[in-house]
């Protein structure tokens, strides 16, 4: 399915652009689109986020970043979605199945809807692009993804990240769409290798924080990353993912990224983890839903993964990281190169 619009994309015409999401990666894309040259309509739930990106602010989620006239914030979905070429869907994973149930009959038939979230559906096991494909059928379906914070790309900040959908054409048109001075859009046709990366690199950044918040050393989180992305590869295969792109910007790009610094919710959460602080009131960490089901997929499929089988056990409750470090420092030794 060729995306309504992408036959024009050399004619220099600005998109409508609707986004789902008023959080700090929703204003973010918002602004990035703007900068793009595109109309943009942010659609919250939150009245006081849109009165406040009104007012050229969103201090909730991106405090003391402005936020430049031209987005149009609103509290209506279908408002939002009046008229969009394209939409942005930039809601957290585990809602978003419900978010299209609410948008279904206002997405113009045939735009492209481009997921910006990164997870796996807790209670199904199914990737977004399935759920799209299951809610809105009539329309194609994309992903964002790459090495990105929100509070870097809200600043226009140089940023890197990759456009993803089954067909290549629809692929290059929206990363062509997309890509502004500071944000740079490569194209990929693996989009299951894109969701992938996206939504396991968020499961290894718990583990990294917690290795790191325990007081375990560099070494043992450069291990636990390494061998994170070793897991990260077993899974891809398992889907049908490219090597190359799990390589990319969408996989070790992000993974590296996402487990080295405490701007990562997912890293921070297992900071706290490690640290033995409350985990409640965190900000929302998408590895924490994610964990469990990968843990689960990887055991139906018969696919090695004990980093994240020990990350959903430690979330449950069962083991101590203690416990967890234990059990994988004395797994049977095995060659590096055999994953």
């Amino acid at each position: 399915m060729t995306a309504k619009g992408t036959s024009d994309k050399k004619s220099g015409r600005g998109w409508r652009v609707a986004v789902l999401g008023g959080g700090a990666w929703g204003t973010a894309l918002a602004l990035a689109m703007l900068r793009a040259g595109h109309d943009v309509r942010l659609y919250a739930r939150d009245a006081e986020t849109v009165a406040a990106i009104a007012r050229g602010e969103n201090p909730r989620y991106l405090p003391g970043i402005k936020i430049a006239s031209g987005i149009a914030a609103t509290g209506d979905i279908a408002v939002a979605l009046d008229g969009a070429d394209c939409v942005l869907a930039v809601t957290p994973a585990q809602s978003l199945r419900a978010v299209l149930a609410t948008a279904r009959n206002h997405v113009p038939q045939g735009v492209p809807l481009v997921l910006c979230a990164k997870g796996i559906e807790r209670d199904t096991g199914a990737l977004l692009s399935a759920i799209v494909a299951e809610s809105l059928p009539d329309n194609p379906v994309a992903a964002l993804s790459g090495p990105s914070f929100a509070s870097d790309v809200a600043r226009g900040l140089p940023t890197a990240v990759v456009v993803a959908a089954r067909e290549a054409e629809l692929a290059a048109g929206l990363a062509a769409r997309f890509s502004a001075q500071n944000l740079r859009c490569y194209s990929s046709d693996d989009l299951i290798g894109v969701e992938i990366g996206g939504a396991l690199k968020n499961v290894f950044a718990i583990a990294a924080g917690a290795v790191t918040g325990a007081g375990l050393g560099a070494s043992a989180q450069a291990a636990m990353v390494t061998r994170g992305f070793v897991e990260l590869r077993r899974i891809g295969a398992a889907f049908g993912a490219k090597p190359e792109t799990l390589m990319g910007l969408s996989g070790l790009g992000d993974l590296l990224l996402t487990c080295s610094s405490a701007q990562s919710r997912n890293f921070a959460y297992g900071l706290a983890l490690g640290q033995g602080k409350p985990l409640a009131g965190l900000p929302l960490a998408e590895g924490v839903p994610t964990a469990g089901i990968a843990a689960r997929i990887a055991a139906e499929r018969q696919i090695e993964a004990p980093i994240i089988s020990a990350v959903a056990a430690i979330l449950d409750g069962k083991v101590t990281i203690g416990q967890a470090v234990t059990a994988l420092m004395t797994r049977p030794l095995k060659t590096e190169t055999d994953i």
